[in-house]
């Protein structure tokens, strides 16, 4: 990947141009994904443009990642900023310039700050009050049982169809690829519980 003068990854020449899209899981039925057209190809200004286009809600966004030479990683973080509607101009302005003096993310966590450390950085001038805090992790909510109720929802006649064409399902999670695999057994005790559940419906 080639680097700006100032040896900052140039992410946006690799990316180029396109369409951003964010699926979230909001505990709905099915997950929400939004769409919008990439501005830059720099992954903290593109997101910002999706939350400011798709969601409406002003947000300043700053993603850092330092890279030794032989392509390791250093230190990695983010952090996003977003208004409340009740918000006062003179919150937005302290923000802003707090912002502007801000150095790069990537360098405050190698320097070994925390993300309190930067909170106080990013709102320097303003009374702030840290309700909770929690350890960062890649995580996903999927699980066997959540996936079992996904084959059970889809009804009898498609898991038959799998049980006979395939004598088993292999499902992949969107969010996170886990893979997960049903036999022939799972799947017959799929369609048992979809005739139970049939029968209590029809009680």
């Amino acid at each position: 990947m080639p680097s700006t003068p100032k040896g900052k990854l140039a992410v946006g020449a690799a990316v180029g141009k396109g369409f951003l899209h964010i699926t979230r899981d909001l505990g709905l039925k099915d997950p929400f994904t939004g769409s919008v057209e990439l501005v830059s190809g720099e992954i903290a200004e593109d997101i910002a443009h999706y939350l400011i286009t798709s969601e409406q809600t002003p947000s300043a966004l700053s993603l850092g990642v330092l890279v030794e030479t032989d392509n390791s990683v250093v230190a990695a973080g983010g952090l996003l900023l977003q208004l409340l509607p009740q918000a006062e101009q003179s919150v937005l302005d302290t923000i802003e310039k707090n912002l502007s003096k801000l150095p790069p993310i990537s360098s405050l966590i190698k320097d070994g700050e925390t993300p309190e450390d930067i909170i106080n950085r990013v709102t320097e001038g303003i009374e702030v009050k840290i309700l909770e805090t929690k350890p960062v992790c890649f995580c996903c909510q999927c699980s066997r049982e959540r996936l079992e109720n996904l084959l059970i929802g889809i009804g009898k006649e498609e898991v038959s169809s799998m049980l006979e064409e395939q004598g088993g399902a292999e499902i992949n999670c969107h969010f996170c690829s886990e893979r997960y695999t049903f036999d022939k057994k799972d799947l017959e005790n799929v369609l048992i519980k979809i005739e139970s559940q049939g029968k209590k419906k029809d009680d």
